[in-house]
């Protein structure tokens, strides 16, 4: 199903969980960003940064991309985000549904074709790998995952997450990457279908948010998640912790940014994504182990500490328009069929 290696790519609820930390920081805001949790991305280094930067106190928010999504078209006609970050399927989708501003930030021209929609309405910041995040010590001294296959293995029944595919973008990420890995594409998700029936022999831990910390505690000792994720917490956090690019293959995306359509704080949103595209925005991604939209911004030091290239090989790209598409459609073969 994938369409190139991803080295080449490189050279209506409104959900309560999701609500900004703290009503009285949401009103001090000098701009609101949804889908901006401190412990994702390292959304909350950038959020520091912004504000030493530019002066603008801008509270985090613990949205996924779904419920950003959902919130933006609850809000449509009284909006109270200025900027929305998503997975890019998402974004798509906003723009479909009416919810962006076309902005063209700084450093528009280095942005690939393909990682933005040309007049602007969303575009890459940095992009990351699926694979498996794994707390080596929780393995209690089984051995690390190689591919999709082993999680099967019932020597793990209790120990692999997954983030819900019907509401978190990097559980749909992942969904994809398994699937075309084993044998499906956009147009058939018969494989991961039959892969999820499969693993609920072995009780997954399926949370709708972010599980960062509960994979550092050990709770979950698997987690299908992004490349990034894993590095922090091994190079930040000395976590004990690997990181999986499975045999069979993966999926690589980006996460973009969208100005939100009659944005109360238009400017300052502005303002900010110029700056999470400037040499120094890029930058905090880049320490945060995520694969920056300009490659430049990423030091020899920290490419390092990533997995060799011949790994990323295995990681490719997917038509991220019809990644977007066939979303709902995929959410529906899981509600229905996963069971």
């Amino acid at each position: 199903m994938f369409k190139k290696p991803a080295t080449k790519l490189f050279s209506a609820l409104v959900l309560t969980t999701g609500m900004f930390h703290g009503s009285a920081q949401a009103a001090d805001a000098d701009a609101i960003c949804y889908n901006c949790p401190p412990q994702w991305a390292d959304w909350g280094t950038q959020l520091e940064v912004i504000k030493e930067e530019l002066g603008y106190t801008v509270p985090f928010d613990n949205k996924n991309s779904g419920q950003t999504l959902s919130q933006l078209l609850a809000e449509q006609n009284n909006p109270v985000a200025d900027v929305a970050y998503y997975g890019v399927s998402f974004g798509i989708t906003a723009q479909e549904k009416g919810v962006t501003q076309a902005y063209k930030p700084a450093h528009w021209d280095e942005i690939p074709d393909g990682l933005k929609d040309p007049e602007g309405n969303w575009f890459t910041i940095h992009s990351g790998t699926i694979g498996f995040f794994v707390n080596v010590d929780a393995l209690d001294g089984k051995p690390v995952p190689q591919s999709w296959n082993d999680l099967l293995d019932p020597q793990y029944n209790g120990m692999v997450g997954y983030l819900d595919p019907t509401s978190a973008f990097v559980g749909y990420a992942a969904s994809v990457g398994l699937n075309g890995a084993l044998g499906g594409d956009l147009d058939n998700f018969e494989p991961a279908i039959e892969y999820f029936n499969k693993l609920k022999d072995n009780d997954p831990i399926v949370p709708k948010q972010t599980a960062y910390s509960r994979v550092i505690s050990g709770e979950i000792p698997i987690m299908l998640d992004y490349d990034f994720n894993a590095y922090r917490a091994k190079y930040k956090d000395g976590a004990n912790v690997e990181f999986v690019i499975p045999q069979e293959g993966t999926v690589v995306v980006p996460y973009v940014m969208s100005l939100v359509k009659n944005a109360p704080h238009a400017e300052a949103g502005r303002k900010i994504l110029d700056f999470i595209l400037s040499d120094k925005g890029q930058a905090v991604w880049a320490n945060a182990f995520l694969r920056p939209v300009r490659p430049g911004a990423m030091s020899p030091e920290v490419e390092a500490k990533f997995l060799p290239a011949s790994d990323y090989a295995r990681a490719e790209s997917v038509d991220y328009a019809k990644m977007a598409e066939v979303q709902k459609t995929f959410q529906s073969l899981y509600l229905e069929g996963v069971n």
